[in-house]
């Protein structure tokens, strides 16, 4: 599966109109996916153990998108593949007091995975450039400058051995009625319903923008962004693994030599 076709372009304008959201290029259902989904998690798994063993690079996977877009799915259903023990998991919220005493940057750097980790922020940094702006709650000349922060922040991490994949789930508003409804009316969901979503869903098109513009002036060589067509689960999942896939196999990732003499170890009996 080439996943290029989901890349945006360093430098490009973003119009997600262009994107289709019901999307599923190379795959007719879920049925049809389902063998190369389950080779792809066979993989993460296999290449995650090199990574863990290996100690050197880090895989920051960063997934932002509209409520309802399948952060905790993609999470759940692709990212379940890894060993939990080489995973770390940073969901962002409200800031704390202590971190609003800080830098915007202060606490998603402290989150940043160290070296044989996979880090998965259930959104992120874009936050400042997304929320920030549809609300208000910083003026334009503060947030407009964020753009440069974060791909220099980007940067950094790069050059420090950590590869970045950065993933907008993108569902249609059609669709994230549908889920929300659902999310009302099932008993063992209505826990996920949240009314601030509604508000939220009220600004669609503030976020769209937001989204274009974050998407176009931070999609880097170093830090690329994929828009992943998410109206369907299954195909989100199938795109979300496949570019993971590539990612960890373009690290290089061998497992350390073994101890020298290795064979002439005998295992003495146990005491």
């Amino acid at each position: 599966m080439n996943v290029k076709r989901f890349q945006v372009k360093p430098g490009s304008t973003v119009h997600l109109e262009a994107f289709d959201p019901d999307a599923t290029p190379g795959f007719k259902d879920k049925q049809d996916a389902a063998d190369d989904l389950a080779g792809n998690l066979a993989k993460l798994a296999a290449l995650q153990e090199k990574l863990y063993a290996q100690g050197t690079q880090a895989l920051l996977v960063v997934l932002q998108g509209m409520d309802t877009s399948g952060k905790d799915g993609a999470i759940e259903h692709v990212m379940g593949a890894f060993n939990p023990q080489g995973v770390q998991i940073t969901a962002f919220k409200v800031p704390t007091s202590e971190e609003l005493a800080h830098d915007y940057l202060w606490r998603i750097h402290k989150a940043a995975p160290p070296r044989g980790m996979v880090g998965i922020f259930n959104r992120s940094h874009y936050e400042d450039v997304l929320v920030v702006r549809v609300a208000k709650l910083a003026p334009k000349k503060v947030w407009s400058k964020r753009f440069e922060h974060i791909n220099e922040f980007e940067k950094m991490l790069s050059d420090s051995g950590v590869r970045i994949v950065k993933l907008f789930l993108h569902i249609s508003a059609e669709e994230q009625a549908r889920r929300l409804t659902e999310r009302r009316e099932t008993p063992e969901k209505q826990w996920k319903f949240n009314p601030g979503d509604l508000k939220a869903r009220a600004q669609w098109s503030l976020y769209q923008r937001a989204y274009e513009d974050a998407l176009g002036r931070c999609a880097t060589p170093w830090a690329p962004w994929f828009v992943v067509p998410s109206n369907r689960k299954w195909y989100r999942n199938m795109v979300v693994s496949q570019v993971l896939v590539d990612a960890l196999e373009g690290m290089d990732l061998e497992f350390p030599p073994a101890v020298e003499n290795i064979s002439t170890f005998e295992i003495p009996p146990a005491g």
